[in-house]
């Protein structure tokens, strides 16, 4: 008898380190492609609930902090969410595949109106700079790269780093005689949205050529897979220019430029920077605009809101209620996880407005 529970408890025990090892990577692994975060719960009436989401890596080092954090606070929740770029998580959201979306990239009428859900909220969660970052041998960090500079290197027209263009707005820095290699988004992306939105507004050309959007035809270059590829790659090879959030550059380690911002000031990607981007902006009642090449002397240029995407009417009541309640959470008392993170806070004059949205949310029948 004694030998069989033993041999019982050896079995337990072994069976909880399995737990404990599989948990410690689907947390520690998500950074580079998603979270599976969280504890199996249940609502105040005792039922379990799932939360499904998808969507942009923008949003992916903040969310799996808050992911994590949320079910010590409420314990009846789990969320799983999965970083796959903007443009698949509106895709899945239209789709009814997932409870909810993440997107850096507003979703246009024609996206909504072919939702299958109906109408669809677009809840700020975020708002942050994406940098402009190279792998340059030799070259200090924040080196200084011109609105006109960088459209034109991401068009092609730019192709060396030794080139009189960029070294004239660099005195004194020694740039190599090295061919520049451009990294973009290869999926559907909105990072991609926001750094088109802004080249399209600075040049004339860009705008003409290839505009903007969660995809578009790059003119050259080599394409990674969220902002996780974009930073691998500029990381791999030397001479390769590229953009990633700035929470990626901060935590890889990776060089990011100083740009010249409407108000003519060399600034470099911040949460300050991207905080006054947004405050100059007017914020329409759907909270759908982007915030690129804003006035303002300490605006980084390069900054954009995120976004939580669910449907209006909730067709499955205690899900629906469930991801309200973390909605609501996000907006307020997870805001604190934001900085530490290099995520700038929701201004506090749209937490008011999203807590009214939240609040025409209706459930079940």
């Amino acid at each position: 008898m004694l030998a069989k529970l033993a041999k019982r408890n050896k079995v337990l025990i072994g069976a909880l380190a399995l737990l404990a090892i599989v948990m410690t990577i689907a947390v520690s692994g998500c950074g580079s492609t998603g979270t599976n975060t969280g504890n199996s719960v249940g609502t105040a009436s005792g039922k379990q609930v799932m939360l499904n989401g998808a969507g942009s890596t923008f949003d992916l080092p903040l969310f799996t902090k808050m992911f994590a954090e949320y079910p010590k606070v409420n314990p009846n929740i789990n969320v799983n969410y999965q970083g796959v770029g903007s443009g698949a998580g509106i895709q899945q959201l239209s789709d009814m595949t997932i409870d909810f979306g993440a997107s850096d990239a507003p979703m246009k009428d024609e996206q909504m109106a072919a939702a299958k859900g109906g109408k669809i909220l677009h809840i700020p969660i975020t708002l942050g700079a994406v940098a402009i970052a190279y792998n340059v041998p030799g070259v200090p960090k924040k080196i200084k790269i011109a609105p006109d500079v960088l459209a034109d290197i991401f068009l092609g027209k730019i192709k060396n780093w030794n080139d009189p263009r960029i070294a004239a707005d660099n005195p004194g820095v020694k740039f190599p005689d090295l061919a520049i290699n451009t990294a973009h988004r290869s999926d559907g992306s909105g990072t991609n949205y926001i750094v088109t939105t802004y080249l399209s507004s600075i040049s004339p050309e860009w705008k003409e050529k290839i505009g903007s959007g969660t995809s578009v035809n790059w003119p050259g270059g080599v394409g990674g897979k969220g902002n996780p590829g974009v930073a691998q790659a500029i990381q791999q090879t030397p001479g390769t220019i590229g953009y990633i959030e700035l929470a990626y550059a901060i935590q890889n380690n990776i060089t990011y430029a100083q740009m010249k911002n409407k108000d003519g000031k060399w600034v470099s990607p911040s949460l300050e920077g991207a905080s006054e981007s947004a405050a100059g902006a007017t914020i329409p009642d759907d909270m759908r605009v982007m915030i690129v090449n804003a006035p303002g002397e300490k605006v980084y240029p390069i900054s954009g809101f995120s976004w939580v995407l669910l449907y209006q009417h909730q067709k499955d009541k205690t899900k629906g209620k469930a991801l309200v309640e973390l909605l609501k959470w996000m907006v307020h008392d997870g805001q604190n996880y934001s900085e530490s993170l290099d995520y700038a806070k929701l201004p506090q004059s749209m937490v008011g407005r999203i807590d009214k949205m939240l609040g025409t949310v209706t459930y079940g029948s």
